[in-house]
């Protein structure tokens, strides 16, 4: 019985080594060495002459950028295997620090995110650089602020509430602005974001959901101010009532007429079908 098991391992490894060779060959069609490196990642960590040949093609800035980003999908796929790799981690990310300033931005931005998720301080120390010094950005500031957000530091509220009070671009003001969901100092920004009709309802919903975790109860009293204030739209209206329906004071909520008698109307003229639920859902839990 032994037999069949040595002979399919030996195909294997057969198998393996092919691959190996096609995806690290420079000689090869790329697209049969993107194919290859599928094939690969079970290997890679077996001896370090492997290893080696994946990260160089992964270094290699001459080769196509399918090539290199096909390597990195490998030593992603190898590293899952936590036991097996752990001796080959540390060159991983060796060689993962070394592209941070790679002239492809897609391999560049790829790395970072993986080193971000790694929670790797060298890398949190280069992109809040490149935030306060743009011209040594490594990736777009709302990229930056998406990737600090896998390891909050002190050091990133100071630079996000800049970014928030001058945003070079409406897509870094919203990321900075979700960072900052995890800072209580930044509750009278989200305050001030939320009183303000001129924000777009994006901003000012991302607003309402932090201040709901920073200041609950402040968060409660704009509910009530929102949802009795015709000019609001039905949106911040709706999730205003969810809020209020899910965590009000419920002595309070249950007494207050204005607030009863305006969901009430709501909840036959509103046209969106989601705030007439929402209003449902108040008008079942508190009606006297």
């Amino acid at each position: 019985m032994t037999e069949p098991t040595t002979g399919g391992s030996k195909r294997s490894s057969t198998s393996y080594a092919a691959a190996l060779k096609t995806a690290t060959s420079a000689d090869e069609d790329a697209g049969k060495r993107v194919a290859a490196f599928a094939g690969v990642a079970r290997a890679i960590c077996d001896d370090k002459e492997k290893l080696d040949d994946v990260i160089n093609v992964l270094k290699d800035t001459q080769s196509p950028q399918a090539v290199r980003l096909a390597a990195l999908r490998a030593l992603q796929s190898a590293s899952f295997s936590v036991v097996k790799f752990t001796p080959c981690r540390p060159e991983y990310l060796a060689a993962l620090r070394s592209l941070i300033d790679d002239p492809d931005p897609e391999v560049r931005q790829r790395v970072l995110g993986i080193l971000a998720r790694e929670q790797d301080g060298y890398t949190q120390q280069r992109l809040l650089e490149g935030l306060q010094q743009p011209d040594k950005a490594l990736v777009p500031p709302e990229k930056a602020l998406q990737l600090l957000s896998y390891d909050i530091h002190a050091d990133a509220y100071p630079v996000a509430r800049e970014i928030v009070s001058k945003p070079p671009n409406p897509a870094a003001k919203r990321e900075a602005l979700r960072l900052l969901a995890a800072d209580a100092a930044s509750a009278p920004k989200f305050e001030e974001i939320l009183r303000d009709k001129n924000e777009p309802l994006e901003i000012r919903q991302l607003s309402a959901s932090a201040l709901h975790s920073l200041a609950p109860k402040k968060m409660q009293a704009y509910a009530r101010d929102i949802i009795l204030d015709d000019s609001e739209s039905d949106e911040l209206k709706t999730s205003s009532l969810t809020a209020l329906t899910n965590f009000g004071d419920e002595a309070a909520v249950s007494e207050d007429n204005a607030l009863q008698e305006t969901v009430d109307t709501l909840k036959d003229k509103a046209s969106s079908p989601d705030l007439k639920n929402s209003a449902d859902n108040f008008l079942k839990k508190y009606r006297k």
